[in-house]
């Protein structure tokens, strides 16, 4: 074989290992992202009128369970910065999903709401605590100065890509444990059911902090000695004092209270249309197949035409496919119609969850405050994890069928275009800050 064909043929195969260990370390934080949050929302979001019967709650029950979560998750944001900033996210992930995945153990005994209250917050600490702080800086890191939005929307976009394929295996699974026709199978049945998918979830869990642990190096996400500072006192008196920080943490706010809707497109299928457990869970299974290419495409996009551009235009989809739901125009018995709604709602919902913290880049925000920043928008952008349970829960049950739902997306869509008004004064605000510099 001549020389030049051997040369063209070793460098065709040729392969960065740096390129290699980056994508392996960023599919790691992929997986592990999303996987600490199965046990707590996955399982109620894609099984809930099951997991409501087996459990025996309403919705206001489940909803206040989501609150005392929402709590404690509250505190962790600001105290897991010091502790990201401290100990590795090796470590800090390896823990938290170990930890997340004894809580598998008391879910699957179908505790009572007490118990189940208490279980919710011990998982406000461990998925938030001990992980999120660390998982968004270094998303931050690896997508430098020029990829904010394809590093955030491939973080969300993997996540859910992992979630979809996850829901999808798992409502296989359900529908084989139960009879032919999942709507005559009885408590009994639907009990043993879901329990064996929360042991499933509970082993991946397990799985995700092994990967985790071999894959992500000791020092990921440790900071650079120029960068030790950036949650002391003087990083969050500069973050209080700007005003594109308070408006992205209502953006956050008004774009993961859409997110939290999620959480309903199954039982919505369920109420108003007569859905049995296993359709409706496909139904839910619909949003997760969305997010990737949501989150990945906003990405992308958005670092070509600006982020809050596509946050703006987002938010007007979120509000579009709200408005459908709220105003009861999807009729009965038009599966596709139902299909359709819950995507294009679910485009909206994902493009913006996939984005909302690359605001940071287009705001000029310096990464040595970044863990303030993040604080502080994570403490008041996830506020609906106290409320929007609470709020869901009563609405739907004080007017049953399809009209709570309604309501529900009602809500949702006044806050989505809360959110539009914020992206806009934000755009403006950014555009004058640069013009004054």
């Amino acid at each position: 074989m001549p020389e030049s064909t051997q040369d063209l043929n070793s460098s065709r195969f040729n392969v960065d290992p740096a390129a290699v260990r980056r994508m392996l370390v960023m599919t790691t934080l992929i997986i592990a992202g999303e996987t600490v949050f199965l046990l707590p929302f996955v399982v109620p979001r894609i099984f809930r009128p099951t997991l409501l019967d087996v459990f025996g709650l309403n919705n206001l029950q489940l909803g206040i369970a989501f609150s005392v979560y929402g709590i404690v998750a509250m505190f962790a944001y600001f105290l897991g910065g010091p502790l990201a900033d401290r100990f590795s996210a090796r470590k800090l992930m390896a823990i938290a999903l170990l930890t997340t995945s004894l809580g598998g153990i008391f879910l699957a005994s179908t505790p009572p709401l007490s118990v189940l209250m208490w279980l919710y917050g011990f998982w406000g600490l461990t998925t938030i605590l001990l992980f999120w702080a660390a998982l968004i800086r270094a998303t931050r890191e690896w997508g430098g100065d020029a990829s904010q939005g394809k590093a955030y929307g491939v973080l969300d976009g993997g996540r859910g890509l992992v979630a979809a394929l996850l829901a999808s295996i798992s409502v296989a699974i359900f529908a084989a444990l139960l009879p032919v026709d999942a709507a005559e199978a009885s408590l009994e049945q639907r009990t043993h059911a879901l329990t064996q998918i929360i042991w499933i979830f509970t082993g991946f869990v397990v799985f995700a902090a092994i990967l985790v642990w071999l894959v992500v190096p000791e020092g990921q996400t440790k900071p650079s000695e120029g960068n030790s500072k950036r949650l002391n006192l003087a990083g969050v008196k500069e973050v209080v004092r700007r005003p594109s920080i308070w408006l992205q943490a209502i953006i956050v706010l008004c774009a993961y209270a859409g997110y939290k809707g999620t959480d309903d497109f199954s039982l919505y299928a369920y109420d108003a249309f007569g859905y049995d457990d296993v359709a409706a869970a496909r139904i839910g299974t619909v949003s997760y197949w969305v997010r990737p290419f949501a989150a990945i495409a906003a990405g992308i996009l958005g670092d070509r035409i600006g982020i809050s551009k596509v946050v703006l235009w987002s938010f007007v989809m979120l509000v579009l496919g709200c408005l459908v739901i709220a105003l009861g125009v999807v009729p009965p018995g038009i599966y596709w119609l139902l299909v359709l709604t819950v995507a294009g709602t679910s485009l909206g919902i994902y493009a913006l969850r996939g984005i909302y913290f690359a605001l940071f880049q287009e705001a000029n925000i310096p990464l040595a405050i970044t863990g303030s920043a993040v604080g502080l928008v994570s403490v008041l952008g996830f506020t609906p994890d106290i409320f929007m349970g609470p709020i869901m829960g009563y609405l739907i049950d004080r007017s049953p069928g399809a009209l709570g739902h309604q309501h529900v997306f009602g809500v949702i869509a006044g806050l989505a275009f809360v959110g539009a008004i914020a992206t806009i004064v934000f755009r403006q605000l950014v555009q004058k800050n640069k013009q004054g510099n």
